[in-house]
């Protein structure tokens, strides 16, 4: 079934949009939550929740032609708030090597509210990203929204770990240049 045929089932309020839904996209949804909260049965909770948040945000919203993006930027949500829940108690090192990797580029909190409102700060990432090659913003995408491994990045597009390395070391220097350029500091 076509995305906007699915998102047609949502705005009738027809159940079978949540069993289509999670049959075309349930393992893509379900392996970026397992990826972010590291536990196969955490992941499958942090699925049923994508769906009953979809459920809840169509309508209003109408993703008929990103409704995998939607869904996967609901998953990495749910999931990211399962991450911060677990690791209250015990810390996702994933999730820790993630943020880690990311604290020298991006602004503190308080900075991105005294520089500009969050929007903003996501369209200039966003302008930076289209402007880098499609490479590394593939590999950018892949480590830093889908949580995929250096290895599994490597493996995706057939290049060398140190290849995947380089280029978010690199990516994330540029970033960092860029987000200074516009004010930010981190």
């Amino acid at each position: 079934m076509k995305d906007g045929e699915i998102v047609d089932l949502f705005f009738a309020r027809d159940e079978r949009a949540l069993s289509v839904t999670a049959e075309k996209y349930g393992k893509k949804l379900a392996a970026i939550s397992e990826r972010i909260v590291g536990d196969k049965e955490t992941a499958k909770e942090c699925e049923n929740d994508v769906y009953l948040k979809a459920w809840n945000a169509i309508p209003p919203n109408e993703p008929r032609d990103n409704l995998f993006a939607f869904l996967a930027k609901i998953a990495r949500n749910v999931s990211i708030n399962a991450a911060k829940s677990f690791t209250r108690e015990k810390r996702s090192a994933l999730f820790s090597e993630l943020t880690e990797e990311l604290e020298s580029v991006l602004p503190s909190e308080e900075d991105v509210e005294e520089a500009a409102d969050v929007a903003e700060l996501g369209r200039i990432i966003s302008d930076f990203l289209r402007g880098v090659s499609a490479e590394k913003r593939n590999i950018f995408i892949r480590r830093y929204w889908y949580a995929d491994s250096v290895s599994e990045i490597a493996e995706r597009f057939s290049i060398s770990e140190g290849k995947v390395k380089t280029a978010l070391f690199r990516t994330r220097n540029e970033l960092k240049k860029r987000l200074e350029k516009e004010g930010y500091k981190p």
